[in-house]
């Protein structure tokens, strides 16, 4: 199943095809089925064409805001929400599937753009922190705020713990990483240097964010996969493996080159890091430490070098947990990049370029090739994030705008049948002679052996593969309920049908009079615009009446008018001001 995509889709089919009718000769239901679900499986992968990559191509649509400009943007863990931090302070989730606004966060407390944005891993919680140094943590699902915390400084970035939604790591702006109970506000800062002594000691200004008195340039960090871990990417360009509880350095990492780590990020599965440094380049380093049992493999590493003290250890240590994978570059423009990232299933590399007035979107395999280049409108880019599930990369631009990049997929309709031939002009069949002959001989096929009175299980939920690690106790959230808003015209429109029915009722007594008459003609021109000018009121639709359709109109009313012998009126025609001089009626008024 897993190398189905990576085969010749035809042959394939072929020889399951083949081994299907064996298994239903020999009476072997069970298997037949196996095999009749893969051969499905190879049918709808075969009408993507081998040769393409699992990666977007093209845009296939973009989401736009009416009020307020969206800076960056998250998914959720299964990909169905994607929220999106504004520049007024506000929190936008999409339904990713509908692609409409599922729910909107907005604090009266808090009105500066949004710096980051994270889901919890059971979708339940959203952290946003805000350019006011503020972190707030919402509820999803009600739409209410549960906590909210002001930092000294601002906070660039700001992540949940992968366990639990009380603790979470925040990175601001010049002050060192932190990890923060949001229950308690209790916070620990965490170190970026190491020092040389064999102390292994950091100056008490490194160790502590007092008031801004010690400048720091920006850090990165981010959580190991179950969070045991915090890796921290400083300014001497180096990685610090750091325990998550206490604080304590327990490796690390040195970058050649030396350079600033800008951001740094972990595979969906763990197993691959990525650096984003000032120096250009895009680092890839392969875990190899155990995901789970992490503290006791580094506890093991820490006996086993009891020789060797302060730094030299820790770069053995550092040695044992990273490994240098591979380096991504542009080495002819040297760009700097933008938001790099895995995909969904880490075989894919991307990177958003940093420069202003171009909108590029670079693609590697995680063997170092580049793969795609996409390029968007001529807008900055400031954001970037690969859907969790499908190969579909959604950008954001200076102006707000979330681009969603899609597959260009090409139909290939030759695996449906392995004698399959796709004709580029219509040909004339001739059928043998024989063709459609019955032969009695064949003996007919007989009934399968399965029970069909067998009640079937349509209430458990199988795991899907890709989420197989979801050990969590709560409930996920996957989707939000949406209540829908009623439009204008529907209202105008429900306005329309009581006001008629009134003046119905009103008319009802004397059907014959010169305010009946009065009253069809009116509403005879109830598709048109109508404009009252006693109680000042406008009513506008959506379509404009063609004139042989206001022609039809008008002989209709003079009709009624030539029997009526009492009566005597005439015509002025008036114009409709706010439709600009593009709609007409005749107003029937008594001599």
């Amino acid at each position: 199943k897993k190398n189905i995509s990576s085969c010749c889709f035809s042959q394939v089919s072929a020889f399951l095809y083949r081994l299907l009718s064996v298994a239903s000769v020999f009476r072997r239901p069970k298997f037949a089925i196996i095999l009749f679900e893969l051969l499905l499986k190879a049918m709808n992968a075969s009408i993507i064409d081998p040769l393409q990559g699992d990666f977007p191509e093209v845009i296939e649509e973009y989401l736009e805001l009416e009020h307020g400009i969206m800076k960056c943007i998250a998914f959720n863990r299964r990909g169905t929400l994607l929220a999106a931090g504004c520049n007024d302070g506000s929190c936008v989730i999409w339904d990713f599937l509908t692609r409409g606004v599922a729910k909107e966060l907005r604090d009266s407390e808090c009105s500066s753009p949004i710096t980051s944005i994270c889901w919890s891993k059971c979708g339940n919680r959203i952290l946003v922190s805000a350019a006011d140094k503020s972190l707030s943590l919402w509820d999803v699902l009600s739409g209410k705020r549960i906590r909210r915390i002001v930092l000294q400084q601002t906070p660039l970035q700001a992540r949940l713990h992968p366990g639990s939604s009380k603790l979470c790591l925040a990175c601001p702006l010049s002050c060192t990483p932190m990890i923060i109970n949001l229950n308690t506000e209790d916070t620990t800062f965490l170190k970026v240097t190491v020092s040389e002594k064999p102390s292994g000691q950091n100056p008490t200004s490194r160790n502590k964010c007092s008031d801004g008195s010690t400048s720091f340039t920006p850090t990165a960090a981010c959580f190991s996969k179950y969070g045991n871990l915090v890796y921290v990417g400083n300014s001497k360009g180096e990685i610090l493996v750091i325990d998550s509880k206490d604080g304590e350095v327990r490796g690390m990492v040195p970058i050649s080159g030396g350079s600033v780590v800008k951001s740094i990020v972990f595979s969906r599965n763990g197993q691959y890091l990525l650096t984003n440094s000032n120096d250009r380049v895009i680092r890839i380093y392969e875990n190899l430490l155990p995901l789970k049992d992490e503290n006791r493999a580094l506890d093991e590493l820490n006996k086993n070098l009891g020789d060797l003290n302060g730094v030299e250890k820790l770069k053995v240590i550092g040695s044992r947990c990273l490994t240098l994978f591979r380096e991504f570059q542009d080495a002819i423009t040297k760009v700097h990049w933008k938001a790099p990232c895995f995909s969904g299933d880490g075989e894919w590399v991307v990177g958003g370029s940093a420069s202003k007035g171009e909108h590029k979107i670079y693609i590697w395999d995680r063997a170092g090739h580049l793969v795609k280049i996409l390029e968007g409108p001529k807008e900055a880019l400031i954001d970037l994030a690969w859907h969790p599930v499908r190969p579909i990369v959604v950008s954001v631009s200076l102006n707000g705008i979330v681009f969603i990049w899609a597959k260009d997929y090409t139909e290939n309709w030759s695996a449906f049948a392995p004698d399959f031939k796709e004709l580029e002009e219509n040909e004339e069949y001739v059928e043998r002679e024989d063709e459609f002959d019955l032969n009695p001989e064949t003996e007919k096929p007989k009934g399968s052996d399965v029970n069909e009175d067998e009640k079937v299980d349509i209430m458990t939920v199988e795991k899907d593969p890709n989420f197989s690690d979801s050990d969590m106790s709560q409930e996920e959230l996957c989707f939000l309920p949406v209540s829908p808003i009623p439009d204008v015209h529907e209202q105008q429109d429900k306005f329309l049908e009581s006001s008629s029915k009134v003046v119905d009722s009103n008319n009802s007594e004397s059907p014959f009079s010169e305010e009946a008459v009065t009253n069809e003609n009116m509403m005879n021109h109830a598709s048109s615009p109508v404009e009252d000018d006693a109680a000042g009121t406008r009513i506008k639709r959506k379509r404009r009446p063609s004139e042989k359709v206001l022609e039809l109109q008008a002989e209709k009313v003079k009709k009624p008018l030539k029997s009526s012998k009492s009566s005597r009126t005439k015509t002025k025609s008036l114009v409709d001001e706010n439709a600009d001089n593009d709609f007409y009626y005749d107003e029937l008024s008594d001599e």
